[in-house]
């Protein structure tokens, strides 16, 4: 996730051993860069967070909360680690990351592999960092858990004393059954708990805003069912998407390896999802837009079909961290050539061509 040459050099390597050499060098200073990206274009609101822009860093990247100084530098207006459970975690056998470079995408089978929340929130409470950029995590279940509904409640426990947002993640591919807590009747109760979680008496803190994070695969039903049960709960927004299981289109030879799905090919699938929550919620829930990320252009397009604020990852496996810096000023240009005074007058304005 350097720049090039280094880029290069980590595209040579295998996945995984890239991805911690890049974590690596961030903290090494080897990537440093002066902090946001902002104008007066980019900076808004997102669930009562002041952010710098709206490019957010998506969760899977920082896992473990490594390296969160160096990334809140490097151009992004908030942060997001994670995913966090209750115990530490192994995930999935190796291997379980693939690039697909013909295709500009990633499969991942990883499995929640993480240090388990305390330790993440101990890294969080630690680690300097500028208060502009908002952190958040991600909310992730042990594989062997008898109540997934109350690992989400107990991580939210854990770490609000050191985040700004958490993401309740039902959506992941690579837990069996976890997706199946996107039904009404779960996800109700699931919400519940965690929104309980999230508010301490009024003299600790105020709540933490709690967002629910669904996948890319639901049909117009059960999309109608979320929608209702993240109004009913009062979340304080959605995000969509995370990783698809479909594999339409694709020309790398990892194309069949079982995982989730994320880069390019994830855009108009992951885009055609937010735009009918945004339908769905009626303005009564920001959304933020993640899946297939990679230009200023295609982060306008979130914005445009409803999303108040955008993530990416995988983009920056195929542009380097440079990319986060361009695409927050390729897209405050294109607001200022449509004539919007900031993000939030064009969030929704292109909605129709994407229903």
């Amino acid at each position: 996730m350097l720049e090039r040459p280094g880029l290069a050099l980590l595209q040579g390597m295998p996945p995984e051993c890239a991805h911690r050499l890049a974590l690596v060098a961030l903290n090494s200073g080897l990537a440093a860069r002066p902090g946001p990206v902002t104008s007066p274009r980019l900076q808004t609101e997102l669930a009562g967070m002041a952010l710098p822009n709206p490019v957010g860093l998506a969760a899977g990247f920082d896992k473990n909360a490594r390296a969160v100084g160096a990334l809140s530098a490097a151009g992004f207006g908030f942060l997001e680690v994670g995913a966090a459970t209750p115990r530490p975690q192994h995930g999935n056998p190796k291997p379980r990351l693939f690039r697909l470079d013909a295709d500009r995408a990633v499969i991942n089978r990883l499995g929640f592999n993480n240090d388990g929340v305390r330790q993440i929130a101990k890294r969080l409470a630690r680690q300097p960092r500028p208060r502009t950029v908002p952190v958040g995590l991600n909310l992730g279940v042990n594989r062997d858990s008898a109540d997934r509904a109350g690992d989400f409640a107990a991580v939210v426990r854990l770490c609000s004393h050191c985040v700004d947002f958490v993401t309740v993640n039902v959506s992941s591919p690579n837990t069996k059954r976890l997706r199946a807590l996107q039904g009404k009747a779960a996800l109700s109760t699931l919400l519940a708990d965690v929104m309980r979680a999230s508010a301490p008496s009024p003299a600790e803190r105020p709540p933490l805003p709690v967002f629910l994070k669904i996948a890319p695969d639901l049909d117009d039903a059960a999309l109608a069912d979320v929608a209702t049960a993240a109004v009913a709960a009062n979340l304080s927004g959605l995000i969509a998407t995370n990783t698809t299981l479909a594999r339409g289109g694709l020309q790398s030879r990892h194309r069949n390896e079982a995982g989730g799905l994320s880069g390019q090919p994830l855009f108009d699938r992951s885009t055609r999802v937010l735009a009918r929550l945004s339908v769905l919620t009626d303005g009564a829930l920001p959304i933020i837009g993640v899946g297939g990320v990679a230009s200023g252009a295609q982060a306008y397009a979130k914005i445009m079909a409803g999303a108040g604020a955008v993530q990416l990852y995988t983009g920056l496996v195929y542009g380097g961290l440079g990319l986060v810096r361009t695409i927050a000023r390729d897209l405050d240009a294109l607001l200022q050539a449509d004539g919007f005074a900031n993000v939030a007058g064009a969030v929704g304005q292109g909605r129709d061509a994407w229903l």
